[in-house]
């Protein structure tokens, strides 16, 4: 019997003994994910316009308000231990889930391939004070290769690095922002009030909504496919509270990630009040030198090292994997986005980081709409998890393909493109409810769906009703594994 192109051992539901991000680990996994350039160039372009007081709130603003987005997203993995392109099935289709699963991972390699430039830079810098070496092509390439060895080694590998690397990231910027304002000083520049250009009224009220939403672009892509990276989550079996069932979740997306995010927009800002330069490599480099110069570098590569692997290449591989089918596994995925993250010559990105960053958070803003539509309003987070594996089950639709889905997020996506500055906001809102009311009262009036015809918890609830899904050949039944109370999953 021909086993089917939807059951790649990769793509299974995870069970819980297979769940081993702890809550420490999987806030340390935030620590290094939001010391990249993006969040650094957010707060240099906030400063040209603003003074750093309010563009901390914006931060923190913009990263509570997509930290909230990723949890909700983020009950998906931890209640069926679903990756982010086998549920897209759901309200895209076996086939179609294909398309704006692609446009996510590709994505996601582009962000490897800066984050690994951004990397070997500094990787060049320590070569090049300790030994004199200079040529960051080669950095490149080595720094690329030891990510994807580290990824294609497993979820453990990958918080076991990041259990590592968040304590000397968060001393060494410590460090960094006590460099930069001592530059900045000595530039006689008040990092508290100085902005290159103030602006007032209504232009100061956009600057505001800008960094807010930049920051919420900047994390749209990984609310879309988080997922992938919730399945691994450990989480208290039958436990119908929400807030209880994702506290793991909550304390890294509505804490960790908002305090260091916050942190480095602020590190960005400074550098650029210091020497007009967003990026604090170069920034160090005017004034550090030797030694201390190295372990600041350090820092940098760690944080693009941590950031890749959770934020870009899991998400990235797992899509591919989909992609490919059982004959594709997850670390030809990996090799795939490390690939694709080195073809666009992410190098030559940088000029136009902010405005990729609101774009595209917008046109994926949409798919993460359509996703909390899908599983909070329609389906109310019962799922025929089975279902999302059988070619010919109830997630075909026509010819594979959910055009409730698509309709949302094309119209989701333009909207967003055409007010930039609140893209994430109006993808979001657009995408939702264009996919509630054509799915509600067209689409699943055709195609209906078991979960929703009875929604029942003991049939399609997962984690919350101690159950783990178990996708066999022949056998397509749901299958209800009781776990002990007294097992302790944390």
């Amino acid at each position: 019997m021909k086993k089917s192109h939807l059951k790649s051992p990769d793509l299974l539901p995870i069970h819980q003994k297979d769940r081993k991000i702890t809550k420490l680990g999987f806030s340390f996994m935030w620590v290094g994910m939001c010391v990249v350039l993006a969040a650094f160039a957010i707060g240099g372009a906030g400063v040209m316009s603003l003074s750093l007081p309010w563009v901390i709130l914006a931060t923190v603003i913009g990263s509570l308000a997509i930290g909230l987005f990723i949890s909700l997203i983020a009950d998906i993995g931890i209640e069926h231990g679903l990756s982010f392109p086998v549920y897209m099935r759901a309200p895209f289709g076996t086939i179609g889930t294909h398309i704006p699963s692609i446009t996510r991972g590709v994505t996601a390699s582009m962000w490897f391939g800066i984050n690994t430039y951004f990397g070997a830079t500094a990787m060049n810098g320590i070569l090049d004070i300790l030994f004199g070496f200079d040529n960051w092509f080669v950095c490149f390439l080595i720094f690329a290769v030891v990510q994807l060895v580290n990824t294609a080694l497993g979820i453990k590998s990958i918080e076991r690095f990041a259990d590592m690397a968040a304590p000397v990231i968060i001393l060494i910027s410590l460090w960094m922002y006590s460099s930069l304002s001592d530059q900045a000083a000595a530039a006689g520049r008040n990092i508290w009030s100085w902005a290159e250009t103030p602006v007032t009224g209504g232009a100061a009220f956009t600057a505001f909504l800008v960094v807010i939403f930049s920051n919420m672009g900047f994390w749209a892509t990984l609310s879309a496919d988080i997922p992938s990276i919730s399945r691994f989550i450990k989480a208290p079996a039958n436990e119908k509270n929400w807030f209880k069932r994702n506290k793991s979740s909550l304390i890294g997306n509505m804490i960790a990630m908002p305090l260091t995010q916050t942190f480095m927009i602020i590190i960005g800002a400074v550098a650029y009040v210091a020497v007009l330069n967003y990026d604090p490599v170069v920034a160090l480099q005017k004034s550090a030198g030797g030694f201390i110069l190295a372990i600041l570098l350090l820092m940098i590569v760690l944080a693009q090292w941590s950031t890749n692997t959770a934020a870009n290449v899991v998400p990235a591989a797992t899509i591919f994997s989909n992609v490919g089918g059982p004959k594709f596994p997850f670390w030809a995925g990996v090799i795939t986005a490390g690939i694709v993250g080195t073809v666009v010559q992410p190098w030559t990105l940088f000029d136009v980081i902010i405005p990729i960053l609101l774009i595209v958070g917008g046109i994926l803003s949409a798919i993460v709409g359509i996703l909390f539509a899908d599983y909070y309003l329609v389906r109310k987070r019962r799922v025929n998890v089975p279902e999302l594996y059988e070619d010919h089950g109830q997630y075909k639709y026509m010819g594979g393909v959910n055009a409730a889905g698509f309709i949302a997020w094309i119209i989701g996506g333009v909207a967003s493109y055409f007010v930039p500055e609140y893209g994430f906001l109006v993808g979001f809102l657009v995408g939702a409810g264009i996919y509630y009311v054509l799915a509600k009262y067209w689409w699943f009036n055709k195609y209906r769906q078991a979960e929703i015809e009875d929604p029942c918890d003991e049939k399609y609830l997962g984690i919350s009703v101690g159950r783990d899904w178990v996708i066999e050949d022949k056998v397509y039944e749901p299958v209800l594994k009781e776990i002990p109370n007294n097992v302790d999953l944390y």
